[in-house]
C-alpha cells in the first residue's frame, strides 16, 4: 500500500507501507498518520488551515482513527463524496494502467517508479 495526499499547498510524499505490515487502524494511525502523512502536511500547511479527507477502509474510519485525529485538532471529513479525493480518480486510476501487467521483483523495484513518477506528477487538481 502506497498514500499520499494532495491540496492547494502541494502534496506530499509517497508513504510505502512495510509490506510486511497488517494494516489495521493502530498500524494506520502510528506509521502511516502519526510518522508519515501528518507530519509531512503540517509542514507543507504551516499556519493555514487545512482539512483532512480519506477514503471509507476499516483501518481509516476506525474509532481511535477519528479520536487520534481529534485529539490532534485535525479537521476531517469522511468518504462521503467521491469528488473530495482526487488521489482515487486521478492519481490511481492513471498510475495502476501505466504499471498494470509490469512484474516487478521486488518490493523495492516497484516503490522506484512509484516515487519517481509522484515526483514527476503535476497536480493540476489543487
Amino acid at each position: 500500500m502506497v498514500s499520499v495526499k494532495v491540496s492547494r499547498m502541494g502534496k506530499t510524499n509517497t508513504i510505502f507501507v512495510d509490506p510486511d505490515a497488517k494494516v489495521n487502524s493502530l498500524y494506520y494511525c502510528r506509521f502511516v498518520l502519526g510518522k508519515g502523512l501528518l507530519p509531512d502536511i503540517q509542514a507543507r500547511c504551516h499556519q493555514h488551515k487545512w482539512t483532512y479527507q480519506q477514503d471509507g477502509a476499516s483501518a481509516h474510519s476506525a474509532r481511535n482513527i477519528t479520536d487520534y485525529l481529534k485529539k490532534e485538532k485535525i479537521d476531517f471529513i469522511g468518504p462521503d463524496s467521491p469528488n473530495l479525493n482526487p488521489v482515487d480518480y486521478a492519481v490511481w486510476g492513471p498510475f495502476s494502467r501505466v504499471y498494470h501487467g509490469q512484474k516487478f521483483n521486488t518490493v523495492e523495484k516497484l516503490k522506484q517508479p512509484i516515487t519517481s513518477d509522484w515526483k514527476k506528477t503535476v497536480a493540476t487538481f489543487y
